[in-house]
């Protein structure tokens, strides 16, 4: 290998390390504050908020990558540019594209490597996360009670103490808020003291109650005309009551079957099963629609074992024209059972379309998740064939400047792709042509990108710019001039 590649490579490997690592840092944090509640105040070890972090991280990497790689290309040959040194490459008879070699191999592993993390780790990162945030979901808050302070921790009651021992855990001055009943009755619970704890499976709360007096406020439909009060009076009261879960078994099951926990191999899968279903679906419904409701004494619609009239002896008759000699409480009868028939099919359809919608929402995500894949890798040498060049051309390092057109750029190609994926996940368009668009429409800024820095344009330089400025204008003034003298 040449020195001259070996310098491009060490200009370049630098800003990417430390790009990309500012770039996953910045989307982490995004992730923190979504999840800052769930994570707070359960008690959580930190092996499982390390591990929480990873997999979100990795989840990140296809969004994080192909923005370091534009970040990072944009400041390394901006950074030889402004030191001169691609000035010095040229003036050796090196062009922009031998110049570039090193770097577009280098970037075609990077993208080799993208695949295999967008195929492999990102799928069992996000399923590993899934499973994280359904664990942290369903513990329970620990009963930490502050003096004077409500509780809030459980579902549909509100607890406060006076003071908390900290050695026996003995609590005074307790008020309990019981909304739990469906009815809208509401049970307030006052006692000198007692205990509050949860079972070890968090999932049924104890309690003990020393000396206090429960009241029961019931109240029927019509509240403002009666409500009833009752008291009730103990010197010690146990109870034990069950904790609702957060969340259920079809919930985690249906995240576990997302498209975004599988690989290609597993998405062409779940393709195949949902088109199957929605196949089964659609002619459940809609062979018994006609056969049932529409034509039921037609066989020859649909095919079929149903039987088969003789036609050979039936007239043609103008439907209107039959209807409106039938007497008016016979034409009366034929409308509304027409259209009691026409509101059950419409009914049955649309329940059978209602069922099969989930799949199709599905099939349009994994059908997403399959091309997004395949994307990731050609993203990172789009987004590198646009910095490239750009940092050749404006010849400006740092992060002042990188980062503005980076930003730029970056928030145009996200826009597009949310764009593409809405079209194609509401099925409007095909997967290719939805989550393909945003590599379309940058691939022709790339490849004019290159031509313009092969050919040392001046596109992004502001003295040019100035310069053009200025001859307009003296040449404005001078037609101005010449028209005053006339």
């Amino acid at each position: 290998m040449k020195k001259i590649h070996l310098l491009v490579l060490k200009a370049y490997l630098g800003p990417l390390i430390a790009t990309f690592f500012i770039v996953q840092f910045v989307l982490m944090m995004n992730f923190v504050w979504r999840y800052i509640d769930e994570l707070t105040g359960k008690g959580l070890d930190v092996s499982t908020i390390a591990e929480l972090l990873a997999c979100a991280t990795a989840n990140m990497i296809p969004l994080g990558l192909p923005l370091a790689m534009l970040l990072s290309a944009i400041m390394a040959m901006g950074n030889l540019g402004e030191n001169f040194e691609l000035l010095a490459m040229k003036s050796a008879g090196m062009s922009l594209p031998r110049i570039l070699k090193p770097l577009i191999i280098l970037v075609s592993f990077i993208a080799i490597g993208g695949f295999f993390i967008s195929n492999n780790l990102v799928p069992y990162a996000n399923k590993r996360m899934y499973e994280i945030l359904y664990d942290i979901r369903e513990q329970r808050q620990d009963m930490e009670f502050q003096d004077g302070m409500f509780f809030n921790g459980l579902p549909d009651m509100s607890i406060r103490v006076g003071h908390q021992d900290p050695e026996t855990k003995l609590l005074n001055d307790i008020i309990i808020f019981d909304t739990r009943a469906s009815n809208g009755d509401m049970t307030t619970t006052i006692a000198d003291s007692g205990y509050i704890s949860l079972s070890p499976d968090k999932s049924f709360l104890y309690v003990t109650l020393y000396n206090g007096d429960t009241y029961e406020h019931s109240r029927n439909i019509r509240w403002y005309e009666s409500n009833n009060l009752r008291r009730h009076s103990f010197k010690t009261q146990e109870g034990t009551f069950p904790i609702s879960k957060v969340g259920s078994n079809n919930e985690m099951s249906r995240k576990f079957t997302e498209s975004k926990t599988r690989n290609m191999i597993g998405l062409q899968e779940l393709s195949d099963s949902l088109l199957k279903m929605i196949d089964q679906s659609q002619a459940a419904s809609i062979a018994p629609l006609f056969k049932e409701r529409i034509f039921p004494r037609d066989s020859s619609i649909l095919g079929g074992d149903s039987i088969r009239f003789d036609k050979t002896n039936f007239v043609a008759i103008d439907f209107y024209d039959s209807i409106a000699n039938l007497p008016i409480r016979q034409r009366a009868k034929v409308f509304s059972q027409a259209n009691t028939s026409a509101r059950m099919s419409r009914g049955a359809y649309s329940f059978d379309e209602q069922s099969s919608k989930v799949a199709i929402t599905q099939y349009y995500r994994s059908e997403n998740e399959w091309h997004r894949m395949l994307t990731m890798p050609f993203s990172i040498l789009v987004f590198f064939m646009i910095g490239a060049p750009l940092g050749a051309i404006i010849r400006k390092g740092g992060l002042g400047m990188p980062i503005v057109i980076s930003v730029i750029f970056f928030v145009f190609y996200y826009i597009i792709s949310v764009s593409g994926e809405k079209m194609s996940s509401e099925g409007t368009w095909e997967a290719l042509y939805g989550m393909w668009l945003p590599i379309a429409t940058l691939t022709p800024i790339a490849i004019y990108l290159t031509r313009k820095a092969t050919h040392d344009s001046s596109l992004l330089d502001s003295d040019w710019y100035d310069v053009r400025i200025r001859k307009i204008i003296r040449r404005f003034r001078r037609k101005k001039g010449s028209k005053n003298r006339k």
